[in-house]
């Protein structure tokens, strides 16, 4: 894990640690059904003052995740971690992100998985960059694209969630040394 907290500029934006004085900003963008509707269950609807206390006090995510605030226009808007694996995946990690739908469709997460992806491989030291995507999230799956992810496979039938199962494609970014 870095040993200092990381702020990263990028094109309009900021990579930053989440803040106690973030959480109107939170609820703001993540109280929203289309939002949580491509997240794990642990990213709730509805989102409550609640939820946004215990993510920001570090009650959520697991042990060891590195998650950064994404700030645009000078308040946060989404967000942008990797957990990194353990024992002999520890050269490993799961890409995870979700911006507000305000700024969705205006190539924000493309430049901040720019930005966010590379750094995080040195910062780990990993190998392997790995992300998961629902099935219908086709906006996602472009952003790891465009960033030279790979798409490995799709895993059917792999997720059940509000009532549908859904298929969960795999995308990875590898490198075979250490820069």
């Amino acid at each position: 894990m870095p040993d200092r907290a990381p702020q990263l500029h990028g094109p309009g934006f900021v990579l930053r640690p989440w803040r106690s004085d973030d959480l109107d900003a939170l609820l703001r963008h993540a109280n929203d059904e289309a939002v949580s509707r491509g997240l794990r269950d642990r990213f709730p609807f509805p989102y409550t003052r609640e939820d946004g206390e215990a993510f920001l006090g570090g009650r959520v995510l697991s042990p060891g995740t590195l998650n950064l605030a994404i700030e645009i226009d000078g308040a946060a808007c989404g967000s942008i971690g990797a957990q990194p694996g353990v024992a002999e995946r520890a050269h490993t990690a799961e890409l995870g992100y979700w911006l507000g739908q305000a700024y969705w469709g205006q190539g924000w997460m493309s430049r901040v998985v720019a930005l966010f992806a590379p750094w995080v491989m040195d910062e780990l030291r990993l190998f392997r960059l790995q992300a998961e995507v629902l099935d219908f999230n086709e906006g996602s799956a472009r952003v790891l694209l465009a960033n030279g992810f790979s798409e490995e496979g799709c895993a059917r039938a792999a997720v059940y969630k509000r009532g549908q199962l859904h298929d969960l494609r795999r995308f990875a970014l590898v490198r075979d040394h250490l820069s």
